[in-house]
């Protein structure tokens, strides 16, 4: 569990300096942000963030096996399984967000450039385009859906798994140490 919480501390880091506006625009009043400044903030903020649903997603798998297959837990959650899950999850949230980001890069954008968030969001930001957006929407729905389900249900199921391993045990006392 410990290297899962390395690497979360260690995207949680990164994640917030991604959310960050520029220092400097804070600073002045120009508040304006390039739109592949944008698209770059866009770019880091939505690959942390996918990262960090599948080390949630592996964290939750590592708590499973500790649970409801302990006896079987050193042989299957090893350094190398670790580190799988781990690698696994950074290369997730990078081939979601490089595959947006490549469909985002496409477009044209004119006119009144400006969007009034804190960070750059996807749809406000294809809404400022001029072109055809249809496919780059369409786009970013299959890869929420592709690249959040697994994760979610993953964990939901691990979580639901743990419970009922726990209300099978018979005495009180331990299934309230276990909660």
């Amino acid at each position: 569990p410990m290297y899962f919480l390395w690497n979360l501390s260690w995207v949680e880091t990164c994640y917030t300096q991604a959310s960050c506006p520029d220092v400097a625009s804070l600073l002045t009043e120009d508040r304006t942000i390039s739109v592949s400044g944008c698209i770059t903030q866009l770019y880091f903020f939505g690959f942390l963030a996918g990262t960090e649903c599948y080390l949630l997603a592996a964290m939750s798998y590592d708590r499973y096996l500790a649970i409801c297959k302990p006896l079987h837990y050193s042989t299957l959650m090893n350094i190398s399984s670790s580190f799988q899950l781990a690698a696994g999850s950074w290369l997730n949230g990078f081939l979601a967000l490089t595959i947006l980001v490549l469909f985002l890069s496409q477009l044209i954008f004119c006119g009144p450039n400006e969007i009034d968030h804190f960070y750059c969001d996807p749809l406000p930001l294809i809404e400022l385009s001029c072109s055809d957006t249809h496919q780059v929407t369409l786009m970013d729905f299959i890869l929420a859906c592709v690249f959040t389900l697994p994760p979610f249900l993953l964990t939901l199921t691990s979580y639901m798994c743990i419970i009922a391993t726990i209300l099978r045990i018979p005495s009180t006392t331990g299934r309230q140490k276990a909660f």
